[in-house]
């Protein structure tokens, strides 16, 4: 609840605040070649270990943490820090045994060949 003293720069900071919570997933870009999607994810200042890549055949995510330092007095930081998770679906399916990922300068680059056939079964219903 606002107090009714609140200013307007106390609501614009309010809400920068909760802009930033929100606003962890990051900027991606897709390509798609006749062989494989090319995906690049924006991802400053988050390791290489602190990256997880999971795959099925029509889905990949991908899922990372960036760690807060340790508490200082009177830090004020505008940085965003926690775990996000982002998915992405691709409609004509993906090898995920032969995915390859490379972390360089920020950014991650993933490369999601195309699947040669989509697997699908059929069963038949026992009476």
């Amino acid at each position: 609840m606002l107090a009714l003293r609140t200013s307007a720069f106390d609501l614009f900071e309010h809400l920068e605040q909760e802009l930033a919570r929100v606003e962890r997933v990051p900027a991606a870009e897709i390509r798609e070649t006749d062989e494989a999607f090319l995906l690049t994810l924006e991802l400053p200042g988050i390791p290489r270990n602190a990256i997880e890549i999971k795959a099925t055949d029509r889905r990949l995510v991908v899922t990372a943490e960036r760690k807060a330092p340790a508490e200082k007095d009177g830090l004020r930081s505008e940085f965003r820090y926690g775990t996000w998770s982002r998915s992405f679906s691709f409609g004509k399916g993906i090898n995920p045994e032969k995915l390859e990922a490379h972390h360089r300068d920020g950014l991650l680059a993933i490369t999601a060949p195309k699947a040669e056939a989509i697997r699908s079964v059929t069963i038949k219903v026992q009476g």
